[in-house]
This record gives C-alpha cells, sequence and structure tokens, in this order.
C-alpha cells in the first residue's frame, strides 16, 4: 500500500474527505518525526511504539573493493509493534 491508497482507505474507513485525510496523515508524520527529533519516544497503544537509538561508529569493507571503510555513528529509528496490532496480523 502507498501513500495514495493509504489516504483512501482512512477516508473510507474514517468518513472523512481525501483531503482532510491527507492533512490528518501529514500531521501525524511530521509530529512523529518532530518528537523523534527531540529525542523522545512516541507510544501508540495497542499499535505499538517509535523509538530512537544510537549506533555506533563500525569499520566495514567496500564491497567493490574490499578496502576497509569506517561507518560513522548515526541515530536510527526503531518501532516495536504492539500487542493488539501483533494479535490482528496473527
Amino acid at each position: 500500500m502507498n501513500k495514495a491508497q493509504l489516504i483512501d482507505a482512512i477516508a473510507a474507513e474514517a468518513g472523512l474527505t481525501k483531503a482532510d485525510s491527507k492533512k490528518a496523515l501529514d500531521a501525524l508524520t511530521k509530529t512523529i518525526s518532530d518528537v523523534l527529533k527531540q529525542g523522545d519516544k512516541v507510544s501508540l497503544v495497542g499499535f505499538g511504539s517509535f523509538g530512537v537509538t544510537e549506533r555506533g561508529a563500525r569499520t566495514g569493507r567496500n564491497p567493490q573493493t574490499g578496502k576497509e571503510i569506517t561507518i560513522a555513528a548515526k541515530k536510527i529509528v526503531k518501532f516495536k509493534a504492539g500487542s493488539e496490532l501483533e494479535d490482528a496480523v496473527n
């Protein structure tokens, strides 16, 4: 499912227009992004939680040349599914 299909599904499920559904989805993604940038966690009970973790610097290899390279440390976003979402999928 792509973003347009998700907007259509939200509009049908919630009885909203497609424009309102797009605004709601954009607001949700922007809010989650802003909270994660601040280093906080977002928990949606039953659905799951988003958090940011640090991945340390490490040494890797360039697959084309085999030469060792240093991979810089960075922050990554993790999602952990909630129990209701896991039950719905299974």
